[in-house]
């Protein structure tokens, strides 16, 4: 009789056993993502939704975040920000995600911000809204600590753009941009960089989104006879409007903001009528870890990561996973309050891709501290969830896209102190 209860005991326990394994390997962590996979930057949306599902995919290779799948949900928010939101509420209300990458513009990532994760307790990481609104939400208190973004804001990449067209020796300027905060913002600050410098101005007229045509924008723009245009723009819209000015008779010297430096934008226009285009994107440091990423995407996707956004949602979602990772929980705060502890400090380097990823994990498992090095090369956030990083200065060469110059970080702070605003 003792034998048979030992035995159903010694059953039961393996049930049990099996039970919580397969429970344990059954778990399933969600990492949301909202991002604009239809309208004017289809053709960049959906290769950085391809981006954050790549590190996703990786940390599932190496093991998945404490024992559990993440599973990958992208929702379209259509380039609007009352889609973005209705996005964004079913990731938060009905998947129940603890962190959500995105959005792409400013002018949806801030709706969603303070109307669905910050009342939600959900971490938001952004690849690519850089409006300096947030850094002002964020001082105020607004963002409650759950706002980061993996690219530097508006101010330096104003300052860069207006270095590049006074080097080039440009005199008068039209300035035509997207009528969003990212366009505005940018818009402004660089003019006020511009001028500064001893520019004029001609002309800044904004323009709507996903129009047919824009000749009545173009024909503003051309008043003043400036010698170049800067365009702040997303690829679609902004071949619309470059085709346009060049039909117009404006002259084909252009400096282009950071969303432009995307192939099917110089294809959309023509390779041959951007030869003296000047374009400005976040760089990534040179190294080991953008190394790494580089070969990866070249792996997966059989193409080099050329474009706005890739690096950058890629560090978003590897940063996310990590924070959980290092909690041990896989909530909003825990997010939040985790994600300097993966991205400062002198913990051991991580580095992109699936061993840098088991190294990490193993790594946290022993109590030891990590420090992510990502795609884009050392990621380290201030009090406000703002990073601050290197740029690179892009044109058209034998009909495609080439670096032509990288500015590093003192490089960068230099030019703003130069400017002085």
């Amino acid at each position: 009789m003792k034998h048979f209860i030992a035995s159903a005991a010694i059953g039961a326990g393996l049930l049990m056993g099996s039970a919580a394994v397969a429970n344990a390997q059954s778990c399933e962590v969600v990492v949301g993502s909202v991002l604009s996979i239809t309208g004017s930057m289809a053709s960049i949306g959906s290769a950085i939704g391809d981006a954050g599902k790549l590190a996703v995919d990786q940390f599932n290779e190496a093991g998945g975040v404490n024992g559990c799948t993440v599973k990958y949900v992208l929702r379209d928010d259509q380039g609007s920000p009352n889609v973005g939101v209705d996005a964004a509420k079913t990731l938060v209300e009905i998947e129940r995600v603890p962190v959500l990458l995105g959005a792409i513009q400013s002018g949806v990532s801030l709706p969603i911000l303070t109307s669905v994760t910050v009342p939600a307790n959900v971490t938001q990481i952004s690849c690519c809204s850089s409006a300096p609104s947030f850094t002002a939400l964020a001082r105020e208190g607004g963002t409650k600590g759950f706002w980061f973004r993996t690219l530097p804001t508006d101010r330096p990449q104003a300052a860069v753009l207006a270095k590049i067209a006074a080097d080039r020796g440009y005199k008068k300027l039209a300035i035509i941009h997207v009528n969003s905060d990212y366009g505005v913002s940018l818009a402004g600050s660089f003019r006020k960089d511009a001028e500064t410098l001893g520019m004029t101005v001609t002309n800044m007229v904004a323009y709507n989104q996903e129009q047919a045509s824009y000749r009545a924008e173009v024909n503003a723009a051309l008043q003043g006879e400036p010698e170049a245009l800067v365009l702040i723009a997303f690829p679609a819209d902004g071949a619309t409007v470059t085709r346009e000015w060049i039909s117009f008779g404006g002259p084909q010297k252009f400096v282009f903001s950071n969303a432009l430096r995307a192939d099917e934008f110089v294809e959309a226009v023509g390779a041959d009528y951007l030869t003296e285009a000047y374009g400005i994107d976040n760089a990534q440091v040179e190294g080991e870890s953008v190394t790494t990423f580089n070969s990866d995407w070249q792996e997966k996707f059989g193409s080099e990561p050329n474009g706005p956004g890739l690096h950058t949602m890629y560090d978003a979602a590897a940063v996310a996973l990590l924070a959980m990772e290092q909690a041990g929980e896989a909530t909003g705060t825990a997010i939040r309050d985790n994600v300097r502890k993966v991205t400062s400090g002198d913990g051991e380097q991580i580095f992109p891709g699936v061993e840098g990823f088991k190294k990490a994990k193993q790594l946290i498992s022993e109590g030891k501290a990590i420090r992510y090095v990502g795609a884009t090369g050392p990621l380290e956030f201030d009090e406000n969830g703002d990073v601050v990083g290197p740029y690179l200065i892009w044109g058209v060469k034998d009909g495609k896209l080439v670096t032509l110059d990288k500015w590093d970080n003192e490089r960068v702070t230099a030019t703003i102190g130069e400017i002085g605003q």
